[in-house]
């Protein structure tokens, strides 16, 4: 493994030349000499995430929150918001997987280089369900089960604060790493349009060949509607619609049938979807408010599993006589209603709300067949569905108390939360599981190839709930220290009770610097679908198709090859940092560790040639390999957060906004489950290429510098990112490969052609940066034309054009 301060040496150094470019810039330009004093107070900066405590800018709080507009995300090529969130904030993650099933078109996002599932998101300040799948191929966050964030439209949004700190004590389950509080617009007049058309212009240099693309062609059409609700309420509508083709960056396939063609389709898949969303609120007199808000989502999206060859023992020739190429067709629905009340009672700031959230995929094999039906079989396959929902009821009290100290008031915040869970695993169609009539043959593979059907012995529908209780109190002990603490009690119906604190303090040594701190404990319990899924899957080892039953942790078949009942994981966060506020410049400088135990993970592929007993155990499932999800693993994290900005008014040549962040990450594997199994021998249970994957599949080095410019009409965006080694291990270190350390450019123009008509012109990835493609060698049927663990994806040049309008 790299050391923190070998992998963040370069860019540690581009930080602060670039820094220190930005300032000594600023000279060369006739400033304004209008007052600063107001600006670090805008509206944009104040923040409700990581405090209780009203009208506290970012540059105030007690621990590190980034904030990110709207406008801001709106301002690049993408209209992905996951991807444009990842591009904003360094200490975020973004990969975009192929060939891996489901997680193809539900990719979850890493902040810190952990668990996506480690990350709590909100939105408004509630619990944002999770979805309904679970990442179990060989992707970053295997085993993880996280919040789609792609099911919310930017357009939707006024702003995401993203809290860097460990804060189970105040939110509950899944805030290891941290927080994403998705806050929605608030409008009662006015509205806005956009039509985004893009497409990639590349040309891809592979292990075999090169060759020009121009695909992924992308339409995004969004509206938003502000109206009044008498004088004192609002209601905003947004809508979203998008349709986004394929790509694809496979090699070409080196063996005989392929005869030297591509034939495997290896990028984003298809996507189709529309988003709606509502926000409101109404006054009720009394100083008491209502309030709720709705989303729903329909997407279907399509992507490619592995191709099978006109000469591969599973094809059927008279149905595919040049082969065919499976694609895993997932349609889902995502729903979210919440509704609260919020005023004072008896002196307490009171806050009531209920949410529930619903995600369901329903999964279809799509160009396939089943061989075991030989020339009978269908070629379309209903393959079963994943629904998970959820039900939060919250109540947040929170006043201020007068005691004497110089620094002000007192403020106490305390709360009640009942949640209740359900997941369920629904069977699809009896051929896409089956074996049929041409089944007694062992060498043909039973199910829908490609992606096998859930199986009645996979349906599940299990629920559970969970009651927490927490307390919240920041003192300022004088005019210039504060300190902050919290304390969390969960109890849960299936594994037991929990309890978490934290303690942050700030020292503000002028109104220029301040020092800030804190250390807390944090806590993920297992998620609902970690403890119950269960599917047999087609799955790639070595590069050959591995029939794999997944089993839950306390079945008799992971039981037998070493399992136990899932717990919760537990994690201690320390940081410490520094905050420097001179005129327009701002700097944020935070360090942190994290130490994680009994994190959740998917256990190795156990194959049944590992010994006798264990194909005794798995051939009655009619599977080649068993795997399961474990605690067990425990890591630490070290790493800083760096975030610098500088705002430069001119009379002459314009506004600008200068921003240089930047993250560097070190995780460490201390210790990897061990096995309570009566086997002889034992399977080992997480080996190599799991342990590197948890190591070295973010970047230890992530380094933004952009700047903004705007002059009358006229506006530009350039950005440049820098992204360390990430690497895909095998399961040998002659398997290993790595994207290399890559630096993306992108540039975009503005022009606003009247007051309400704008439009923009940019490239994202105009230097045409890729990962280093996947070795020959490594690559026997062409597939992987590059790494998927690729931070910034690997689909080339990006051009797009914009129209918007507002009123």
């Amino acid at each position: 493994m790299r050391s923190l301060s070998q992998r963040a040496a370069a860019p540690a150094l581009l930080a602060t030349v670039s820094t220190f470019a930005l300032l000594s810039a600023a000279p060369a330009f006739a400033q304004s000499a209008e007052p600063v004093a107001d600006e670090a107070a805008q509206v944009d900066d104040i923040v409700v995430t990581g405090t209780r405590v009203q009208n506290r800018s970012r540059l105030d709080t007690l621990v590190p929150v980034d904030v990110v507009t709207s406008e801001a995300l709106q301002t690049r090529g993408t209209t992905e918001f996951a991807t444009a969130l990842a591009q904003a904030v360094p200490s975020l993650t973004f990969q975009r997987p192929s060939a891996n099933d489901g997680s193809d078109s539900i990719r979850p996002i890493t902040l810190r280089g952990l668990s996506p599932d480690q990350t709590l998101v909100l939105v408004n300040g509630t619990r944002r369900h999770a979805s309904a799948l679970v990442n179990v191929n060989g992707v970053v966050g295997r085993g993880s089960a996280a919040v789609d964030l792609n099911t919310i439209p930017t357009g939707a949004l006024d702003r995401v604060e993203v809290l860097r700190d460990g804060a189970s004590a105040q939110y509950g389950s899944d805030a290891i790493a941290g927080v994403v509080n998705l806050r929605l617009k608030q409008a009662s007049s006015g509205g806005g349009a956009s039509v985004t058309y893009g497409q990639y212009f590349t040309t891809v240099k592979t292990a075999r060949g090169e060759r020009d693309e121009n695909d992924g062609g992308t339409v995004t059409a969004s509206a938003w509607q502000g109206f009044s609700l008498g004088d004192d309420g609002f209601l905003t509508l947004s809508a979203e619609y998008l349709n986004r083709e394929s790509t694809n960056r496979s090699d070409y396939d080196p063996r005989a049938a392929a005869n030297g063609a591509i034939t495997a389709r290896f990028g984003d898949p298809d996507v189709e979807q529309w988003t709606v969303f509502a926000n409101a609120g109404k006054g009720l007199g009394n100083g008491w408010e209502a309030y709720g808000w709705a989303g729903y989502q329909d997407r279907d999206s399509e992507g490619a599993a592995f191709p099978r060859l006109s000469d591969n023992v599973n094809n059927v020739a008279s149905i595919y006589p040049n082969g065919f190429l499976p694609k895993v067709a997932i349609h889902s629905k995502d729903a979210s209603l919440a509704g609260g009340l919020r005023g004072e009672l008896a002196g307490w700031n009171t806050d009531i709300s209920l949410t529930y959230g619903r995600n369901a995929l329903d999964f279809r094999t799509e160009d396939s067949l089943n061989s075991t039906y030989g020339a009978t079989s269908p070629t379309s396959f209903d393959s079963g569905s994943l629904i998970y929902d959820q039900l939060v009821l919250g109540a947040d009290f929170s006043r201020e108390f007068e005691v004497g100290l110089s620094g002000g008031p007192l403020n106490f915040a305390w709360g009640l939360e009942q949640r209740w869970e359900n997941y369920k695993i629904e069977a699809g169609q009896p051929e896409s599981y089956n074996r049929g009539p041409l089944g007694a043959n062992t060498a043909l593979t039973g199910g829908a190839q490609g992606f096998v059907g859930f199986q009645p012995s996979n349906a599940v529908d299990v629920d559970r709930d969970n009651f927490a209780a927490y307390a919240d109190v920041e003192i300022p002990l004088t005019d210039k220290l504060r300190v902050e603490g919290a304390v969390r009690f969960e109890d849960y119906s299936d594994f037991g009770d929990t309890q978490t604190g934290k303690l942050s303090a700030r020292y503000d040594f002028t109104p220029s610097f301040a020092l800030r701190g804190s250390v807390s404990t944090a806590f993920r319990a297992p998620s609902l679908q970690q403890s119950y899924f269960t599917s047999t899957a087609s799955v790639i080892q070595n590069g050959a198709v591995v029939e794999t039953g997944t089993f839950p942790a306390t079945s008799t078949v992971a039981a037998a090859l070493g399992a136990r009942p899932l717990k919760a994981e537990t994690s201690t966060n320390y940081s410490v940092g520094a905050v420097v506020r001179l005129g327009r410049f701002d700097l944020t400088v935070d360090a942190y560790k994290i130490d994680i135990d009994d994190q959740i993970v998917l256990s190795e592929l156990i194959n049944r040639t590992f010994s006798g007993q264990v194909a005794g155990l798995l051939d009655p499932q009619g599977v080649q390999a068993a795997r399961f999800f474990l605690n067990g693993v425990s890591t630490s994290t070290e790493g800083v957060d760096i975030v610098g900005r500088y705002r430069l008014p001119t009379d002459t040549l314009g506004d600008f906004d200068f921003t240089v962040a930047a993250n560097f990450n070190d995780v460490s594997v201390n210790r990897v489950p061990t096995s309570s199994s009566v086997l002889n021998p034992v399977p080992t249970l997480f080996a190599r290429q799991r342990i590197l994957t948890i190591e070295d599949g973010t970047p230890a080095a992530k380094v933004s510098a952009s700047a903004d410019w705007s002059r009358d009409k006229w506006g530009a965006t350039v950005r440049a990112t820098y992204y360390g080694d990430v690497l895909q291990p095998g399961s040998t270190a002659a398997n290993d490969y790595s994207t290399g350390a890559k630096t993306v450019v992108d540039l975009e123009g503005r022009f606003q052609l009247t007051e309400r008509v704008g439009v923009a012109i940019g490239v994202d990835n105009v230097f045409d940066e890729y990962p280093d493609f996947v070795p020959a060698l490594l690559n026997s049927n062409g597939v992987l034309g590059f790494p998927y663990y690729s931070p910034f994806g690997f689909n080339g040049r990006y051009g797009y054009a914009r129209l918007s309008l507002k009123w």
